[in-house]
């Protein structure tokens, strides 16, 4: 369960900027699908550095943040949102209501035993949770040269990057917890596809990025990505990527 991993959960804020500038954005699909032109009040957990927070404020959505690490808050503050430091399992709404509770790509470091019933009590009658994540797969043949990579230096990590194709499960196991807390309906699982291009060293800066990695001896990264580097380059110093945006959603019970 990642949300015990808290050395893996608090080691995004080392490199804040780094984060905020590398990390995928959302599909504007998703948001039309989510608000449908409405300009809900909004709560995001585990707001990071606003990335999705600033996509909603962009739509007209007040937002409010909630995030663990001051580090990442701060760079969120820099983009406009407004940020409470604090994990949402321990989080005071002090009587404020939500018409959507939002969290992108950090629901999994939520205990949900604590989370979920924070969230419902932060909305409103009829209001609804929204969890979302973005997952990737590599194209070949550089994708096979990559898990070759961390098969001979790494292969831990490999299973369980994202990028490379590990962890596309996780939300099938929130949504299922999601239902057992029974304070939502029904949870509505939707995706959307998109494609991006990665040149070898906007790769090596999104790998830093995570936490899997962030959480490797230095010397172990180094020698780690510079195989990367070497594997990618090879292939022509590009690769293409498939994501998938998945949204879970249900309204509260």
């Amino acid at each position: 369960m990642l949300h015990t991993n808290r050395a893996r959960a608090e080691s995004f804020g080392e490199d804040a900027r780094l984060y905020h500038r590398v990390r995928p954005r959302y599909p504007a699909a998703m948001f039309d699908h989510l608000l449908g032109g409405a300009t809900p009040t909004v709560l995001d957990v585990g707001c990071g550095t606003g990335i999705a927070a600033q996509l909603l404020i962009e739509r007209g959505c007040p937002v409010l943040g909630v995030e663990p690490d001051e580090r990442m808050a701060a760079v969120a503050r820099e983009n406009g949102v407004d940020v409470e430091v604090g994990h949402i399992e321990r989080w005071e709404a002090r009587g404020r209501t939500f018409e959507l509770v939002t969290s992108g790509q950090a629901w999994h470091w939520v205990e949900p035993r604590a989370g979920f019933p924070r969230a419902a009590a932060a909305l409103a009658d009829g209001g609804r949770i929204a969890l979302f994540w973005n997952f990737a797969h590599a194209d070949e043949p550089v994708a096979s040269a990559l898990e070759d990579v961390y098969d001979r230096l790494m292969p831990q990590v490999r299973h369980a990057s994202m990028m490379l194709g590990g962890n596309h499960t996780e939300h099938v196991r929130i949504a299922t917890e999601m239902a057992q807390s029974g304070l939502f309906g029904e949870p509505q699982i939707s995706e959307w596809k998109w494609r991006d291009e990665f040149t070898t060293e906007r790769w090596v800066e999104q790998a830093r990025t995570q936490s899997n990695h962030r959480t490797l001896p230095t010397e172990s990264l180094d020698v780690l990505l510079d195989a990367v580097a070497v594997a990618i380059d090879s292939h022509g110093g590009a690769v293409g990527v498939t994501y998938v945006t998945r949204l879970i959603e249900a309204r509260k019970a």
